[in-house]
């Protein structure tokens, strides 16, 4: 052993440890037990070491409050509220099966609202389906659940202003609003020639501008004159070469994990031209800025720039004028809170305020991150130095905008609550930039860096209410079943409370359509759901909810109210976290129980 390494040791350590020779353990105790926290329905198996977490777990159950909530959606629902009656009769059943709150749809990723405003355009007509143009819902829905003794929140779509395919909302209007993608085209390269790849794989231009990349040869297309094709490996090495793109015998056999090239005219010229067996080809890209209505297969929203002041300051002029004109209990954003990707938002605004944050000009956008391509056009991600600032300094901007949110609302009536809906799987919301986590949470998810962390805004909400869209209730029954155990809503909304970690009110919501003829699964579903949160909410009043109005009204049977209607209690529970976290209290890791890309997105 060397000197310094020996030295050091006899100052440290002295003597090696030595391990324990007998251990004792506590006397075993079953991590599953039976729980009802709605008793009208059968029990089901809970794991206790993740229903049992947390002050405000504790401070609601002391209290029997509990949050029993029902989505009625703007434009799947409209037949249900585009009259008096038709309101009163929602409500009036809501009431009856033991719900406590509603939730009312007010602005949907359309950016058309249902409420006379000129700060958005009036929701007439959705699939034929009419709301009258002189018929504002909101007061009748604030009149009729103060009747029924309901809470009343509205739901608000941050930054959707467009709805892809009906081709509505003023955000079609105003491209300049609209959030940039960085989009990439890929193109291949060899002795310093290149040319441009069809964007995805197994497809060919007709005018031969772009090469195809195939990995499937049963989509090669019918030859036709001057086609030409090459086989490349997995690393790009090419193999073979095909005149026609080979026909009959000669069709080309595509190496496991590889590729093959086809080009017509240009294409077919670049590939005879530079393409040799042996040769290695290099895929690349060019970044392209579109905005995204010019990309509309990405995604159904027409998500709007975050970036931009006159995007936010409409956004919250929106919130507080909805606040200060009706009496409702209060506002959530609903899930387009957010960006619109991890390739967006890269508008020029986007890049100003970053490199101001980061102090220097960048290299854009490689710096943060540059889409590379396999040479089976698989698209992948190569991190730049800044990569990990980026993705804070976007969950920054977005928990900046969710501070003055709550502050603007607050300044028009001080008791009105704020809150946002959220997908459960956390895991996939740094590209979406929303960290809806408390700042103090700790957690071994690999982005959350001490910087990310920071942005964490559950300490400026009332309440978070979670997708847990999952068919499976239980961890018990997904480990009967044979299923991940992160795919439930036990799981999805232990973990959404121990992430909100006592900032805010904490509802696990399911969604209905997928209990669809199984009233006992959608009882377990309830019963899980308020066995790990302080509440449940119902995503959708039009999920053929008619069956079901027994099933609730069961459940619902001892009526309980909704903890986010008793601030005093929130205000308690967030001084003792704060005193726990300030007395150093060791808590057991939050677990990472993995969910499903897209669940309640």
């Amino acid at each position: 052993m060397p000197f310094a390494i020996l030295a050091v040791w006899s100052v440290g350590l002295q003597t090696p440890p030595r391990p324990n020779v007998l251990l004792n353990l506590a006397p075993p105790r079953s991590r599953f037990e039976r729980l009802a926290p709605l008793p009208g329905v059968a029990s089901v198996m809970i794991d206790t070491q993740q229903s049992q977490w947390g002050l405000a777990q504790q401070a609601a159950r002391a209290r029997r409050l509990q949050g029993r909530m029902l989505w009625v959606d703007c434009t799947a629902n409209i037949e249900r509220y585009n009259t008096p009656e038709k309101i009163k009769d929602v409500v009036a059943k809501a009431a009856d099966a033991g719900f406590n709150t509603l939730v009312f749809d007010i602005k949907p990723i359309s950016g058309q609202v249902v409420y006379p405003t000129a700060l958005a355009p009036k929701l007439t007509e959705w699939i034929n389906r009419k709301l009258p143009a002189d018929f504002d819902p909101i007061p009748h829905f604030v009149r009729e659940c103060k009747e029924a003794g309901l809470s009343l929140l509205v739901s608000l779509n941050a930054f959707s202003e467009g709805h892809r395919n009906f081709r509505v909302g003023p955000g079609y209007d105003r491209v300049d609003l609209q959030t940039v993608l960085y989009e990439a085209d890929p193109f291949v390269r060899n002795n310093g020639a290149s040319f441009p790849l069809a964007p995805n794989p197994n497809e060919l231009p007709e005018a031969g501008d772009k090469i195809g990349v195939f990995t499937d040869a049963a989509k090669i297309p019918a030859h036709t004159e001057g086609m030409f094709a090459v086989t490349l490996d997995r690393f790009g090495k090419v193999l073979d070469g095909f005149e026609e793109a080979g026909v009959g015998p000669g069709v080309p056999t595509i190496p496991r994990i590889g590729s093959a090239l086809v080009g017509r005219g240009p294409g077919a010229e670049f590939l005879r031209a530079n393409v040799t067996p042996g040769a290695t080809l290099y895929f690349d890209s060019r970044p392209q800025f579109v905005p995204i209505s010019a990309r509309p297969e990405q995604q159904i929203p027409l998500m709007m720039n975050p970036h931009h002041t006159e995007v936010i300051n409409r956004t919250i002029a929106i919130a507080k004028e909805v606040i200060a004109k009706y009496q409702v209990d209060g506002l959530l954003y609903d899930d387009r809170m957010r960006y619109g990707g991890v390739n967006a938002d890269f508008s020029p605004e986007a890049r100003a305020g970053f490199e101001r944050w980061v102090g220097k000009k960048l290299n854009w956008p490689d710096d943060v991150f540059k889409f590379i391509y396999t040479p089976a056009l698989v698209r992948g991600m190569r991190p730049g130095p800044y990569y990990d600032a980026w993705l804070s300094w976007r969950a920054l901007t977005l928990r900046n905008f969710i501070a003055r949110v709550r502050q603007e609302i607050k300044s028009v009536r001080e008791n009105a609550l704020f809150g946002i809906y959220a997908g459960s799987w956390y895991g996939e919301y740094p590209s979406f930039g929303a960290n809806y986590a408390s700042s103090e949470t700790d957690a071994g998810f690999w982005f959350l860096t001490p910087n990310y962390q920071k942005t964490g805004f559950a300490g400026h909400l009332d309440l978070f209410v979670s997708g847990c869209y999952y068919p499976t209730s239980t961890i018990y029954e997904a480990m009967e079943n044979g299923t991940p155990i992160g795919t439930t809503v036990e799981a999805s909304g232990a973990m959404s409370n121990r992430l909100i970690r006592d900032r805010a009110w904490t509802y696990a919501g399911i969604a209905l359509s997928q209990f669809r003829d199984n009233p006992r699964g959608l009882q377990n579903a309830l019963q899980a759901a308020c066995a790990v949160s302080q509440g449940v909410m119902v995503f959708d009043l039009s999920h053929n909810i008619d069956p079901m109005w027994p099933v609730f009204k069961q459940a619902f049977s001892m009526k309980l109210r909704p903890p986010h209607l008793y601030p005093d209690v929130l205000t308690d529970v967030r001084k003792k976290r704060v005193a726990s976290e300030m007395r150093g209290t060791k808590e057991r890791a939050v677990p990472i129980l993995a969910g499903a890309a897209g669940a309640g997105q």
